[in-house]
C-alpha cells in the first residue's frame, strides 16, 4: 500500500507498462509497431535483443525507435514482412535497474491460395450420408470456413459443417442436388477470401437407403480423448448420420455442466465450454438417437494448464539494513519452474537467498536497488514478473490533504484519513484535541492504511485530530477536523386522506434537523417524481387542488442533507361524489376505547362508534404511537370493515403503545379519537435480523459487510448489536466474527482481490439473539484487469460499418466482476492519399457482458481506422490490446460543394461547380443531367458523363428564353452519390430595356377560303425574370391587308398587351404586310444552333429570321433603346386592334339577327353535296365535337401540328375545332395556306334537341363572306 502513493519524484528503478502480446501476428502490407512502454526515475532508456542477441537498431534504416519510448517502427515498403520474423525482448535500463519484457513471437500473417484440385462429381442415393471435403489451406491465424451455393448454405439438424470445416449431411434428398458447392476460406487478418473448386453433387433416386438407427461419422468409435488448456475453450463435437435424422444430447458422467460457462453449437452437434477450470476435466457422454435406435460416444477431457499465478511478486521498498521476501507463486500442469534473474542476469549474490519460489533480502545496503524477474514455465507456456526493490532512507510525508473537515451523523461511523510514505514505514498514531495520550479503547480501529474509524459517533466526538507519522529518520503530523451533526427526522408525517373528487387536499410534513446542514424537501407520487401539474403546489405541505382519480396513489415526503435524509408516505383515496348524499358529512370519532384480553404479543381493543352523518361508515382505521422509540408519531397499524367494532391487534416486544381509531366514510375521514391507555410489552430477542446484508469492497484488498440496521420498533429489547460474520468461500471453513452496534457495515481488511466470501448478519440484544440468519456471497475489493483481449480481427461489412471480434481474456485476469469490453477506434486518415488535417476524436463504444464481437457504426469511407479493446471491471479498463488497423471501402460520394450557372446566353450555359467534401472514395467522373422545364411540365432528360478533374462545362445549342434544370452529381467505383440541382435561363438580350421576351410554338390552325383564323401559344418572361405567364394569341385576317389580334385567356395590363402585340409583329412575317417589305442579308450556319452576328449598330431595331422549312422572325435589341416612331409602338398597335375587334364583334351580332331561324345556303350545299373523304366525325368515334363551355377549362398543354398539316384530337385538347369547324391545312413555301373548308355536319336529332346552339364568330365570317 505504500507503494501506491510512492511519490513521482523519488527515485524509481524502472517497470514495463506496456507491451505486445506474445504472439503477435502482424499484416504484411502495414508497417510492424512492437511496443514496449516503461517508467521510471530517471527516464528509462531502451534496448533489444532478436532472436536471443542484440538488435542493433540504429544500423537497419528500415527500423526506427519513438522518441522517449522503446517501442519500434519497422517500415516494411520494399522489404518482405518475413525478413523481421523473429522472437524480440524489450529491455528498460535506468541506473536502478533493468526491467525485461515478455518475449513477444512476431509473425506475419498468411493467407495462402488453395491447392489446384479437380473435383469429379458426386453421385449418390437418396438417404445415404455423405461429407464433402474443404481441406482449406494452412494460414495464420487459421481461416474461418464457411460454405455456400448460390447463397450462403442453410444450415440444419441434417446439414451442418464440423469444425474442420468439411460439410456433412446425415441424408441426402433429391433438393441437395446442386452443382456449386463452394468452401471459402476466410483470412481475418489480410481480410481476404479463398475459393475451392466447386463440387457438383447429384443426388439419385433410383435406389433410395432407407431408414436406419444413427452412427457415429464424427468422432469414429466408441471414445476418444481430448486436452484443453486451462483459461481456453472446449469444443467437442459429435455429429451422426441416419435416417430419419438423429437428434443429440451431452451429458457429463458423475456431474452437471455448468450452464454459465456451456453452451450448444450446430445444432446440439458441438459442445462449447469457455474459460476451462479443471473443475470441467472428466468424461463426456454425446447421444444420437432417432425412433430406431441410440448410439453412444464417450470422450475423456483432460485439462492441462500453463502457468498462472497464484501471488504475483510485488514491488518492494525497503530502508538501509532492513530485510524483505519478494514471493513469486506460480502453479500449472504439470507444476512450473521458477527462476529469479537480476536485472535480466542469474542471481549470485549472497545478499539474497533464493528459496523456491521466495526471494529472500537480508541487511540490504543504500544503492543496492535493482529489478528482479520471476520466470515460472512449463511445457504449455511462462510466465514474467518484474518487481523491484527500491532501498530508500526516506522520512516519513504525509499525503492526506491538511485541516480537512469531516461530517457525519451522529451515531455513525467516521473515517478519518492519513495517507503517509515513508522508509521505513512509517508508525501512525492518532490524538484528539491536543491530547498527549494516543487514542485507544473499543470505539476507535486503527487500519494499516493509517485510516481511524469511530464507531458510533457522539456529539462529544467532534474537534480537532492529529494523524502523528513517525520512523527511524523523522516525524510528521497532520490535522483533521470532525464535525458530528444531528439526524434528520421527519416530526410531523402526512396522513392518510379519503377525499371527494374535485375537492382539495393537504398533506403536511415537517421535520428536524441539524441547523448547520442544509434541507431539501421532495414529494413523490409512487415513488415517482410529481408530473408537472399546475394543480399542485408543495413546499412544506403538498396542496392539490380539484383532485381527480389520476391522483390517487402513496405520497411520500422525503426530507435530505448533504449527509442523510428521511421520509414518511401516505395514501390518497378518491371517492366519487353522490348526489343523495348532499346531507352527508364526515363521521365523528369514535369513542371509549377499552384495551382487554391483553398478552405479551396481543391485545384486544374495542370501542363506540361515532355519529355517520347520513353516510354509512365504510371502514375503521387503527393507529398507535411507540412513545419509546418514535414518540409524537402516529402510525396505521390495521383497518377493520365499518360493520365491527372490536379488533384483535399483534403486538411487538419491548414497545410502549398508545392507540386511537379514525372513521372513513364516503365523506372522509373523522377526527382520530381519543388515544386509549398506554400499553407496554415486555423485551424479547430479536425476531428478525437486519435485511439487504451486502459485501464488495472499495479497494482491492478489503471486504465492507454492510446492512439495513433494525428499527428500534424490531429490536425486541435493548441493547442491539449485530454478530457479523464472514469466511472466503470453498477455502475457509471457520467463520470469523465480530460483534459490533450502532453501525450499518464492518470492513474486512488484508482479503485477496476479488474472491467469494460467504456473509452472515446476526441481530442480538440484551435479551437474545435471532434465528439463523441466511448465507450471503459477497465478493472483495476488484483491481484492474491485467490482461488485453486477444485475437482482436476487424471484419469490414460496409463502407461505414466494421464488426470487431476478440477472444475473451481467462477470468482470473479479469480481478473483478466483468462488466463487458470497451472498443476505442478512431480515423488515422483518408485513403485518398493524404493524412486528415483535423484527427477526429477516439471513440469508444462499451459492449456489456461477456461479449465477444460488436459493429462500429457510422465510419467514413475510403479511410484507414485503427482500435484497440480493453476489457472493463467494476474497478475500471484493463490494458488496451494490440493495436488493429482496418480499412473501409470506397462509397458513394457526397454533394457537390456547390454548383452555379454563369454566363448564360442566347443557347449556352456555363454550369461550374465544387468537388464534395466528402469524397468517400476516388472519383471517377460526373453525371450531369438536365431538361427544359416549361411551369410543371419536364422536358426530355439529357446525361453527360464528365471527368473528375472537370469542374466547369459550357451546354452549347440550348434554347433560347427557356429554363433549364439541372443536376449534378459526383462518382466513385461504388456508384452515383447525390445531386447538387440548379434552374437557370437561357436568354435573347441582357438589357434592361427588353420589356418581354416570349417563345412561342404554333397552337392551332384552320383556314377557309374566305377567312384565315390561327392561334399561338406564348410563355412570356418579363425582363425581371420575377414573373412568367402563359398567353394565347390568336391573329384573325380580316381582309388581305389588315390582321384581327385577338387575346385569349391572358389577363394583363395595357401596356404587357401592347408588348405581347409588339412581339408578334416583331416575331412573324404578317409584318412584312403591315409595314411593307425590306431587304434581307443572308449567312449560311450551315445547320448550326446558333450564330453571333457582329457589326451591329447601337440603338438601331433589327429584324431577324431563320429559314429552315418555314420561316420565323426574331427582333433582337442592341443595349441602347429603340427609336421607333408612334406607327410602329405596341400600344398603337393595340388600340388599333382593340377597336377592330368591336367591329368585328358588332359584325357578327348584325348576322345572327339576320339569319336567325335559317341555314346558310352554303350549309344546304355542303349537306347535299358531302365529300365523302371528309366525313362528320362525333365525340363518341374519337372525333372532334361541338365546342361547349366545359372545354374552354382544360388545361392549356403545348403541341405541334403534324408535317402533313392534319390536326389530330390527341395532338391538342385545345384547337379551333374546339372553337369552330377545322379541316386540312397545307402550307406554300412561302407561308400561306392552301386548302378548303370542310363544313360541319349537324348533330343528329336527338342531339339538336338537347339545346339550342348559339353561332360561332367564325360561322358569322362564313356567312358574311
Amino acid at each position: 500500500q505504500m507503494l501506491q502513493h510512492l511519490p513521482l519524484l523519488m527515485p524509481q528503478p524502472p517497470t514495463i507498462t506496456q507491451q505486445s502480446p506474445k504472439n503477435y501476428i502482424v499484416d504484411p502490407r502495414e508497417n510492424i509497431v512492437i511496443r514496449c512502454e516503461a517508467k521510471g526515475k530517471p527516464q528509462p532508456r531502451f534496448s533489444w535483443t532478436r532472436n536471443g542477441t542484440h538488435f542493433d537498431v540504429e544500423k537497419d534504416p528500415k527500423v526506427t525507435m519513438r522518441p522517449g519510448s522503446g517501442t519500434l517502427l519497422i517500415d516494411i515498403s520494399g522489404e518482405k514482412a518475413e525478413a523481421y520474423e523473429g522472437v524480440y525482448q524489450c529491455m528498460a535500463t535506468n541506473e536502478h535497474g533493468t526491467a525485461l519484457s515478455n518475449n513477444m513471437v512476431i509473425r506475419q500473417s498468411r493467407s495462402p491460395l488453395w491447392s489446384k484440385e479437380r473435383n469429379e462429381p458426386v453421385l449418390v442415393q437418396e438417404g445415404a450420408p455423405l461429407v464433402l471435403q474443404c481441406r482449406p489451406p494452412a494460414g495464420l491465424p487459421p481461416p474461418v470456413i464457411f460454405w455456400m451455393d448460390n447463397s450462403k448454405l442453410r444450415q440444419d439438424e441434417r446439414v451442418s459443417q464440423a469444425l474442420n470445416g468439411d460439410l456433412y449431411f446425415s441424408n441426402l434428398k433429391v433438393q441437395d442436388t446442386r452443382s456449386d458447392y463452394i468452401c471459402y476460406a476466410r483470412f481475418p487478418h489480410t481480410q481476404t477470401i479463398q475459393q475451392k473448386q466447386p463440387i457438383t453433387v447429384k443426388v439419385l433416386s433410383s435406389n433410395p437407403v432407407g431408414e436406419r438407427r444413427p452412427s457415429f461419422v464424427v468422432p469414429t468409435g466408441a471414445s476418444s480423448s481430448k486436452m484443453v488448456l486451462r483459461g481456453d475453450v472446449l469444443e467437442m463435437e459429435c455429429i451422426a448420420e441416419g435416417l430419419p435424422t438423429p437428434s443429440i444430447t451431452w451429458r457429463k458422467e458423475g456431474g452437471d455442466l455448468d450452464s454459465s460457462r456451456t453452451s450448444f453449437k450446430n445444432f446440439h452437434k458441438t459442445l462449447r465450454i469457455v474459460s476451462v477450470t479443471e473443475a470441467d476435466a472428466g468424461v463426456y457422454r454425446c447421444t444420437a438417437s432417432n425412433h430406431l435406435g441410440s448410439v453412444h460416444h464417450v470422450i475423456t477431457v483432460t485439462v492441462r494448464a500453463a502457468p498462472y499465478w497464484v501471488k504475483a511478486p510485488k514491488n518492494l521498498v525497503l530502508s538501509p539494513k532492513e530485510t524483505g521476501v519478494i514471493t513469486c507463486q506460480a502453479t500449472g500442469d504439470p507444476k512450473p519452474d521458477i527462476t529469479w534473474l537480476i536485472n535480466g542476469i542469474l542471481i549470485a549474490n549472497p545478499s539474497r537467498k533464493v528459496e523456491g519460489d521466495s526471494l529472500t533480502f537480508t541487511d540490504v545496503q543504500t544503492g543496492s536497488s535493482a529489478v528482479y524477474q520471476c520466470n515460472a514455465s512449463n511445457e504449455y507456456g511462462y510466465l514474467l514478473a518484474n518487481s523491484f526493490i527500491n532501498v530508500l532512507a526516506e522520512p516519513p510525508r504525509i499525503l492526506t490533504a491538511p485541516d480537512k473537515v469531516y461530517q457525519v451523523i451522529t451515531n455513525t461511523a467516521a473515517f478519518l484519513d492519513c495517507a503517509s510514505f515513508g522508509s521505513p514505514v512509517p508508525k501512525i498514531t492518532w490524538f484528539k484535541d491536543g491530547q498527549n495520550s494516543a487514542l485507544a479503547g473499543d470505539r476507535y480501529e486503527m487500519h494499516e492504511n493509517g485510516t481511524l474509524e469511530i464507531r458510533a459517533v457522539l456529539k462529544l466526538n467532534s474537534g480537532r485530530y492529529t494523524c502523528m507519522a513517525m520512523n527511524a529518520l523523522g516525524n510528521r503530523e497532520n490535522h483533521v477536523y470532525l464535525e458530528v451533526k444531528e439526524p434528520t427526522r421527519i416530526l410531523m408525517q402526512p396522513e392518510y386522506k379519503v377525499v371527494q373528487r374535485n375537492r382539495d387536499v393537504v398533506f403536511e410534513c415537517k421535520a428536524k434537523h441539524d441547523p448547520t446542514l442544509v434541507t431539501v424537501m421532495t414529494w413523490l407520487k409512487d415513488n415517482e417524481e410529481l408530473p408537472e401539474d399546475e394543480r399542485k403546489g408543495f413546499s412544506l405541505r403538498l396542496t392539490i387542488n380539484d383532485v381527480t382519480e389520476g391522483d390517487e396513489g402513496t405520497y411520500t415526503c422525503i426530507v435530505n442533507t448533504t449527509l442523510d435524509q428521511d421520509s414518511a408516505s401516505a395514501r390518497l383515496t378518491v371517492v366519487g361524489t353522490d348526489t343523495g348524499l348532499s346531507d352527508a358529512e364526515q363521521p365523528d370519532p369514535p369513542k371509549d376505547l377499552e384495551l382487554t384480553d391483553q398478552r405479551e404479543r396481543s391485545v384486544q381493543l374495542t370501542w363506540i362508534p361515532g355519529d355517520d352523518h347520513n353516510s354509512p361508515i365504510r371502514k375503521f382505521i387503527i393507529q398507535y404511537e411507540d412513545a419509546l422509540h418514535h414518540p409524537g408519531i402516529w402510525k396505521n397499524l390495521t383497518e377493520v370493515p365499518g360493520t365491527k367494532t372490536t379488533a384483535y391487534l399483534k403486538l411487538s416486544p419491548y414497545v410502549s403503545y398508545t392507540f386511537r381509531v379514525l372513521a372513513v366514510n364516503e365523506v372522509g375521514f373523522s377526527k382520530p379519537s381519543t388515544p386509549s391507555r398506554q400499553y407496554i410489552t415486555k423485551p424479547a430477542a430479536p425476531d428478525e435480523n437486519p435485511s439487504e446484508v451486502q459485501g464488495a469492497g472499495n479497494e482491492h484488498n478489503n471486504l465492507i459487510i454492510s446492512w439495513k440496521p433494525l428499527t428500534g420498533f424490531q429490536s425486541n429489547g435493548p441493547g442491539l448489536q449485530y454478530n457479523v460474520s464472514w469466511r472466503q468461500k470453498d477455502v475457509e471453513k471457520d467463520w470469523t466474527s465480530v460483534t459490533v452496534a450502532n453501525v450499518s457495515k464492518f470492513v474486512v481488511s488484508g482479503t485477496p482481490t476479488f474472491v467469494p466470501y460467504e456473509l452472515m448478519v446476526r441481530a442480538l440484544n440484551d435479551f437474545g439473539s435471532a434465528p439463523e440468519p441466511r448465507v450471503v456471497i459477497g465478493y472483495s475489493g476488484e483491481d484492474l484487469p491485467t490482461a488485453a483481449p486477444d485475437g482482436v480481427q476487424v471484419l469490414v461489412q460496409s463502407s461505414t460499418l466494421a464488426e470487431v471480434r476478440w477472444e475473451p481474456i481467462p477470468l482470473r485476469t479479469v480481478r473483478g466482476r466483468l462488466n463487458g469490453y470497451n472498443v476505442y477506434y478512431w480515423k488515422e486518415r483518408s485513403l485518398h492519399g493524404h493524412h486528415t488535417k483535423h484527427h477526429k476524436e477516439q471513440r469508444v463504444l462499451t459492449f456489456s457482458g461477456n461479449r465477444t464481437h460488436g459493429k462500429l457504426p457510422g465510419l467514413e469511407p475510403f479511410s484507414r481506422y485503427a482500435l484497440n479493446v480493453r476489457v472493463v471491471n467494476g474497478k475500471g479498463e484493463g490494458p488496451a490490446s494490440s493495436r488493429q488497423q482496418f480499412e473501409t471501402p470506397e462509397g458513394v460520394p457526397g454533394l457537390p460543394v456547390f454548383l452555379e450557372v454563369i454566363k448564360p446566353t442566347l443557347d449556352s450555359l456555363t454550369l461550374e461547380w465544387g468537388p464534395p467534401s466528402e469524397r468517400n472514395g476516388i472519383l471517377t467522373g460526373y453525371t450531369l443531367k438536365y431538361q427544359t422545364l416549361n411551369g410543371t411540365e419536364l422536358g426530355q432528360l439529357k446525361e453527360i458523363s464528365l471527368d473528375s478533374n472537370q469542374t466547369t462545362v459550357t451546354l452549347l445549342n440550348l434554347k433560347y428564353s427557356t429554363r433549364y434544370r439541372f443536376s449534378l452529381s459526383a462518382n466513385t467505383a461504388k456508384g452515383e452519390g447525390p445531386a447538387a440541382t440548379r434552374e437557370a435561363v437561357t436568354i435573347v438580350d441582357e438589357g434592361v430595356n427588353r420589356p418581354l421576351a416570349c417563345s412561342w410554338t404554333h397552337r392551332t390552325l384552320s383556314m377557309t377560303l374566305s377567312s384565315l383564323f390561327f392561334c399561338f401559344e406564348a410563355t412570356c418572361l418579363l425582363n425581371t425574370f420575377l414573373s412568367i405567364f402563359d398567353a394565347r394569341v390568336c391573329l384573325v385576317p380580316v381582309t388581305l391587308s389588315a390582321v384581327l389580334v385577338v387575346i385569349v385567356a391572358c389577363a394583363l395590363n395595357f401596356e404587357t398587351f401592347s408588348n405581347i402585340i409588339d412581339a408578334i409583329i416583331d416575331n412573324y412575317c404578317f409584318r412584312e404586310t403591315l409595314l411593307g417589305k425590306e431587304d434581307w442579308k443572308k449567312e449560311l450556319v450551315n445547320g448550326s444552333q446558333s450564330y453571333l452576328i457582329k457589326g451591329l449598330k447601337a440603338g438601331m431595331s433589327y429584324r431577324v429570321r431563320v429559314v429552315a422549312k418555314d420561316q420565323s422572325d426574331v427582333t433582337v435589341h442592341t443595349m441602347a433603346s429603340r427609336q421607333v416612331d408612334i406607327a410602329t409602338q405596341g400600344w398603337f398597335i393595340g388600340l388599333m386592334c382593340a377597336i377592330a375587334l368591336l367591329i368585328l364583334v358588332l359584325l357578327i351580332v348584325c348576322f345572327i339577327r339576320r339569319n336567325k331561324g335559317g341555314k346558310y345556303p352554303v350549309k344546304e350545299k355542303e349537306d347535299a353535296h358531302a365529300d365523302p373523304e371528309i366525313q362528320p366525325m362525333k365525340d363518341d368515334d374519337g372525333t372532334f365535337g361541338e365546342y361547349s363551355d366545359t372545354e374552354d377549362h382544360k388545361p392549356l398543354k403545348g403541341s405541334r401540328t403534324p408535317s402533313n398539316g392534319t390536326v389530330k384530337k390527341d395532338d391538342s385538347d385545345d384547337s379551333l375545332v374546339d372553337y369552330g369547324e377545322g379541316g386540312d391545312v397545307q402550307f406554300n413555301e412561302d407561308g400561306s395556306f392552301i386548302g378548303q373548308y370542310s363544313g360541319r355536319k349537324e348533330r343528329d336529332t336527338a342531339e339538336g334537341n338537347e339545346s339550342s346552339e348559339a353561332p360561332s364568330p367564325v360561322n358569322a365570317m362564313n356567312s358574311f363572306v
